[in-house]
């Protein structure tokens, strides 16, 4: 877990974000994620995120994207809200970046372009737990995790760091997170699994992913840790 400098204040956050697309990445909340950012314009915005709040949002594009790359296409309204936890200069004058995926967004409206790079007012989304499901989430969570523990060793070096997550210390909507974001899943699904708000649903969506019961599985191939993502 990352140390109270990369914690998040939902009370002194502006509503403003930074808009960093990309085309082949969802990123999730509780999870870290290398980047490599070169383009201009991302890099005036990891500049400016770092000379004040180091937060920005990563969104998926939505299909169709190449037709206009260079300009503003539509993504996706449901996004990661990151804060930079490590950042390097190359000699190049580009960034390795570490980010820690924060919160959930939705992208209520796109800001009018005054900058290089995109900006949006959003909204936080928070987990829903509906009381009537309380009694049964232990045992689904308890599913989910046998369920993972299965595919883990085609990870082995995630087998070690990821073991301490698999326990009643986190709670359900977290364990999906990594879950998801640790598996080789369809990005059509991850997407689904990011917009979703009720972690039981999530939960039965991996089940479902994990046990083969969705196209797409065995899910768990990915590497772990990820590769740097380039913008």
């Amino acid at each position: 877990m990352p140390s109270d400098e990369f914690s998040f204040s939902a009370d002194t956050f502006s509503g403003t974000a930074r808009l960093f697309p990309l085309p082949n990445l969802v990123m999730f909340p509780h999870v870290m994620q290398p980047l490599h950012i070169f383009e201009p314009r991302y890099r005036a915005m990891l500049e400016e995120a770092l000379a004040g709040d180091r937060l920005f949002a990563l969104c998926l594009l939505s299909p169709g994207w190449e037709t206009d790359y260079e300009g503003r296409p539509p993504v996706h309204p449901v996004a990661c809200l990151c804060r930079v936890a490590t950042h390097h200069v190359t000699e190049q004058g580009t960034y390795n970046v570490l980010v820690w995926g924060l919160r959930r967004i939705k992208i209520v409206r796109e800001l009018p372009p005054t900058k290089l790079f995109r900006e949006a007012e959003v909204t936080l989304l928070d987990d829903v737990y509906p009381e009537e499901n309380a009694s049964r989430r232990g045992a689904l969570q308890r599913r989910l995790v046998a369920a993972f523990r299965k595919v883990l060793p085609k990870l082995p070096v995630a087998q070690s760091q990821l073991e301490p997550f698999l326990t009643d210390q986190i709670n359900l909507g977290m364990l999906t997170d990594i879950v998801t974001y640790t598996s080789n899943l369809d990005q059509k699904i991850k997407t689904e699994l990011l917009a979703q708000p009720l972690p039981d649903l999530r939960a039965l969506l991996l089940l479902e992913c994990l046990t083969g019961g969705k196209k797409g599985s065995p899910l768990c191939n990915r590497d772990f840790p990820p590769a740097f993502s380039s913008n």
